[in-house]
């Protein structure tokens, strides 16, 4: 028998962890992350992960549960994320998943499809490493993760080269083995509540923010991943708010070059995500303006769930 799964996503800032948190209020749940840098421990301020009150009034799950330089990707969070949300229902709780990393929440979904979805997160960095690393570098790292996909072609083919890795950090799925793999749905029926809200209103709310991240921090946090020795081409750091911050730590922008990087590409990240999200038309999307409207929103979830 399927069971439904709720589903609360949309662009960063939007308020989707406070409109999870209203309905946890009501009704008993267990909150599934589906943001593929609160994974990660030491990155909170940057990833604005929910408070530790918060987390210890409700379960979560997904957060913190990896060091930053460790491995994972959309194949297998949908692995892990399926196990988990089963363990949820048969404790008598409902899921309800989180998050704005629209590959790991379509792959929860949909399984991994013939045609494997790349996050543009993940492109964008494999393009830095082909330039600052250099294409035998990158060679190098395919024959380590597909060595049979690595023999068929040429050590000078940087289209394919770039290609397989993509597929392989997004998927988890080495590109040699995508015709051997099938595109399994979940066995719950996903409600989906988009929230969005006016471009001004949001990017307003994004500027704000990261405007309380560094207040709140943000540059200690660093410093002390810095301090930890962590690589800082890891593509756990590959992240709005921690890439631009490492650029001023290590002189290479100013200060306010700094913050309004961040902003900008904070407000660039949002658009991308909700260009992701409205290709999916199981989403019922709310325009968010007010608090009243949160409120509204998780009385309604809670009555039709």
């Amino acid at each position: 028998m399927k069971f439904p799964v709720i589903f609360i996503v949309g662009p960063t800032g939007v308020g989707k962890t406070h409109l999870s948190l209203l309905i946890a209020e009501k009704i008993n749940v267990e909150i599934v992350s589906a943001d593929s840098r609160q994974l990660y421990k030491y990155m909170n301020i940057g990833t604005a992960k929910p408070l530790k009150e918060e987390i210890a009034q409700i379960p979560h799950h997904f957060i913190d549960i990896l060091e930053p330089d460790e491995d994972y990707n959309a194949g297998k969070y949908s692995k892990d994320a399926r196990s988990v949300i089963n363990d949820i229902f048969d404790r008598g709780n409902t899921p309800v998943v989180v998050g704005g990393s629209g590959l790991y929440i379509k792959t929860l979904i949909d399984g991994i499809s013939k045609a494997p979805d790349i996050d543009p997160d993940i492109i964008k960095k494999i393009a830095e490493d082909l330039k600052n690393l250099g294409l035998k570098k990158l060679y190098k790292q395919l024959k380590e993760i597909d060595p049979l996909y690595a023999r068929k072609i040429s050590e000078n083919d940087p289209q394919r080269i770039t290609r397989a890795l993509e597929v392989y950090l997004s998927s988890g799925i080495p590109f040699s083995q995508w015709h051997q793999t099938s595109g399994d749905k979940a066995s719950f029926i996903p409600k989906m509540y988009g929230l969005t809200m006016k471009r001004d209103i949001l990017y307003d709310k994004i500027n704000r923010r990261v405007d309380k991240m560094l207040n709140d921090g943000l540059l200690e946090e660093v410093k002390s991943l810095i301090e930890k020795g962590y690589n800082l081409n890891l593509n756990s750091l590959n992240t709005v708010g921690y890439k631009e911050a490492i650029s001023y730590l290590t002189a290479k922008i100013s200060s306010d070059d700094m913050v309004n990087l961040i902003k900008r590409n904070s407000r660039h990240y949002a658009k991308r995500q909700l260009t992701w999200f409205k290709k999916d038309k199981r989403i019922q999307w709310f325009e968010i303006s007010k608090e009243k409207d949160l409120q509204n929103l998780a009385t309604e979830i809670v009555n039709t769930h």
